[in-house]
């Protein structure tokens, strides 16, 4: 679709790149961003990435919002001739444990699936994922690649309290909860690693275009590293 700007306030407006957020639209977006970002577009003080819009916050003081708002259609517009080299992209490897206690839906993932646990957690970290954007809470990634046979549905009712660190599926996307918060995702593991920590810069362990990898571990591991107090993942 050819993109455009809906205004969210005199000073705000997203620029919808896709009707629907499938990989090609992630793909389109991740460019994008990178090609507004580059750009550095004067007055410009904050964007962000979702599913098939990108979300672009103005200086309070700025002068001219609609000839932003035209410099950045005209830059996404020239992001959907494929003509932009994107950077390289950082691959991250999360450490994840798939032991029954920290995936409580693990064998119902399974079940679904009509796989073992052993062939659902080797599926899981068969693929190299994409992270498409953050949202819902501080650090949460939504990352997309999840192998079909996967793909399901939340839970018919969330979850009052998710670990910090859990591993959790929906969807066609896969997710680490970055701290504990209520949660719908079906949880098939955990990691160690701290995802989002106020003490670190970033303090978003992944970011949007970042490619992650999980690495299944044993528990004696998990442990390890979550006594460590520099816990970190594996570039």
């Amino acid at each position: 679709m050819t993109p455009r700007v809906v205004w969210s306030s005199e000073r705000s407006f997203h620029v919808v790149l896709a009707q629907d957020d499938g990989d090609d639209a992630g793909e389109r977006i991740t460019r994008a961003a990178e090609a507004l970002r580059s750009a550095a577009l004067e007055e410009v003080i904050d964007l962000t990435p979702a599913s098939t819009t990108i979300a672009i916050l103005l200086d309070p003081l700025a002068r001219n919002p609609d000839e932003i708002a035209a410099q950045a259609l005209e830059i996404v517009g020239k992001c959907g001739e494929r003509t932009q080299v994107m950077q390289p992209k950082r691959i991250v490897t999360i450490p994840v444990c798939y032991d029954a206690d920290l995936a409580p839906d693990l064998d119902a993932v399974a079940a679904r699936a009509g796989l073992s646990i052993e062939a659902t957690v080797s599926m899981h970290t068969s693929v190299l994922y994409t992270v498409r954007f953050l949202g819902f809470s501080p650090g949460f990634a939504y990352i997309a690649g999840l192998p079909k046979a996967l793909h399901g549905p939340r839970l018919a009712s969330p979850r009052p309290r998710v670990r910090a660190g859990s591993v959790g599926i929906a969807g066609t996307r896969t997710c680490i909860y970055p701290q504990s918060t209520p949660g719908g995702w079906r949880l098939i593991g955990a990691t160690p690693v701290h995802i989002f920590d106020t003490n670190r810069t970033p303090v978003s362990l992944l970011q949007a275009g970042d490619q992650v990898r999980f690495l299944a571990i044993h528990r004696g591991e998990f442990e390890s590293i979550s006594r460590s107090s520099n816990s970190s993942a594996r570039d």
